[in-house]
């Protein structure tokens, strides 16, 4: 027995680790969150972000930090820019299986972890660059920390409370204070539901606050000294605008997050409601309730995000290791009809999408060709397939009363589905990620010419051709950065043009519709790479005016014939 868990887990860290590389950085965030740490290590500047040049106070430094240093070790690439999340993603899976574990046994654990792992959206944040699953496994390690802490002596208590304390203040580095309101508002909604104060009794606050300030104080203090105008922008603008207003064009409907758990869930999305209901029913009177507590977590954070102005999918992946270990917790007891129902809907998402997938090589237009639309169609064929096999062979185990080898199977299918999903999405890299068209340009770029992004900024180039940008005319993020140092841009597209014609030899990226315009116009630009939005041109030298040879002088008047 033991040997096949092992088995397990190392082919499904082979798995989880060995897809980084394969697929092409995706605009807008996994450009970013890989260039910023690019342009830390280039600089020697660890203390101060900066996207393309420019101050980037938006997110704190955790993760950066993290990915430059794997940049140090392991060299540029995709795949140690996704090393973070993916690290952090596949220790929240052992978290939640050892935390089941010690909470329930050992079935509870294997399923907890297996749950977690198979989860579309887990799944997928785990391979993709943003910041939300560091801050994620980080609040897990928090609230796992805190309920053992319930359940020891009091020595022990204070030692996971300090874990705790420090998971707290990583998980504050990652993205910001909401940490800290997440995890007060979750004890808060806990002991007034379950009227049960005793909690607050074992929060070590005095050495807890000595080692949350420890971690968390010394980088906000650094930069803040290093750049006056950060601490307004990031604690003002960064949490309370952002949370209170759309000033960042996030705003959804109030029940956008319903729609993200549904499809992000699977293939567990009403099974885990079942869960959830069954946790809300378990009270153990005069004692610290755990599930009660997850309860509370996953109705605090879905709550939270759900009321603010500022809505993506992934804000509420911290509720998801919870999710699964209540899954794990409950699932093996549902009733089979529980079971089937769930499987039969499921199979109702899955045989049409069997069935569809391959049509989606009949939506070629400008931006997706047949080759694109043929291997996507491939892989989200066999995505399809995956997932209603173990839906089936789940419905066959449910039949016969084996619950636990149902939750494995759909696990198992899961896990691979979503795997597949993700390679079939890299076919669209020709249209979503710059590094077809870099690869056009690099070898021909000459180090130290300016390089102009006109009215819009190509967010995975930078990375790719190893240097950054002059923008024209775009602020958007960078605004605030722009308006500390305004001499990092050019606030015109006729003020371009102007330095244009100056360049000896320049380049530029812009949209196809805008090249063509410039050429139009009689704008001296050679075009050197194109993809199906953007085109990057060069200034010919021999275009430059320094280059041109001098006029000749005008002949002197002859005499008039006689």
């Amino acid at each position: 027995m033991k040997r096949s868990v092992w088995i397990v887990w190392i082919a499904l860290a082979a798995i989880w680790f060995g897809t980084l590389g394969d697929r092409a950085l995706v605009r807008p965030d996994e450009g970013r969150y890989a260039e910023i740490p690019r342009e830390m290590v280039a600089r020697g500047d660890w203390l101060t972000p900066r996207l393309n040049d420019i101050k980037y106070f938006e997110k704190p430094a955790l993760q950066y930090w993290a990915t430059a240093a794997g940049y140090e070790i392991f060299g540029q690439s995709e795949w140690t820019a996704r090393l973070w999340p993916a690290i952090t993603g596949f220790l929240g899976i052992l978290l939640a299986g050892w935390t089941g574990y010690r909470l329930w046994g050992p079935r509870e654990g294997m399923l907890a972890a297996g749950i977690l792992a198979s989860s579309l959206l887990y799944l997928v944040m785990g391979h993709v660059i943003t910041l939300d699953m560091g801050l994620a496994f980080f609040l897990q390690l928090a609230w796992t920390g805190f309920i053992f802490a319930q359940q020891e002596n009091h020595q022990t208590s204070r030692r996971w409370m300090w874990m705790a304390w420090a998971a707290l203040a990583l998980a504050v580095l990652s993205k910001g204070l909401v940490a800290l309101v997440l995890t007060g508002a979750t004890l808060t909604g806990y002991s007034l539901l379950n009227r049960d104060l005793s909690p607050w009794r074992r929060l070590a606050p005095l050495s807890g606050m000595l080692i949350f300030l420890a971690i968390a104080a010394p980088w906000f203090i650094a930069v803040s000294l290093a750049n006056p105008e950060f601490p307004h922008f990031f604690f003002i603008h960064e949490h309370f605008e952002r949370f209170l207003t759309s000033v960042h064009r996030r705003n959804q409907p109030d029940w956008y997050f319903i729609f993200i758990y549904a499809l992000g869930a699977l293939p567990w999305t009403l099974l885990l409601l079942h869960a959830l209901v069954k946790s809300w029913g378990r009270r153990i009177a005069g004692a610290f309730n755990p599930e009660r507590f997850l309860l509370v977590w996953i109705i605090v954070t879905f709550a939270f995000f759900s009321v603010s102005s500022s809505k993506l999918p992934p804000y509420i992946l911290p509720i998801f290791p919870a999710l699964a270990l209540l899954g794990a917790r409950h699932l093996p007891a549902l009733s089979r009809r529980a079971w089937l129902v769930h499987l039969a809907l499921l199979a109702l998402v899955a045989l049409p999408a069997l069935i569809l997938a391959p049509g989606l090589t009949r939506l070629v237009d400008k931006d997706y060709s047949l080759p694109m639309l043929q291997g996507l169609a491939a892989w989200l064929t066999l995505a399809a397939a995956l997932s209603l096999a173990g839906i089936i062979l789940a419905a066959f185990a449910v039949r016969k009363g084996r619950n636990v080898s149902a939750v494995v199977l759909l696990a198992l299918s899961g896990f691979l589905c979503s795997t597949a999903i993700l390679q079939g999405h890299d076919h669209l890299n020709p249209f979503n990620s710059a590094r077809a068209l870099a690869a056009q340009v690099k070898d021909r770029l000459q180090p130290g010419l300016p390089f102009y992004s006109v009215l819009y900024y190509e967010q995975t180039l930078p990375f790719y051709i190893q240097r950054t940008l002059t923008l024209v005319e775009y602020r958007d993020e960078m605004d605030f950065g722009l308006r500390q140092e305004p001499n990092k841009w050019i606030p015109t597209v006729a003020e371009f043009e102007a330095r244009w014609r100056q360049d000896p030899a320049a380049y530029a990226i812009m949209t196809i519709g805008v090249f063509e315009n410039f050429i139009r116009a009689g704008l001296p630009m050679r075009e050197i790479g194109r993809d199906r939005r953007y085109v990057i041109a060069e200034k010919p030298a021999a275009a430059s005016p320094a280059a041109l040879p001098a006029a000749p002088k005008p002949a002197p008047p002859q005499p008039a014939a006689p």
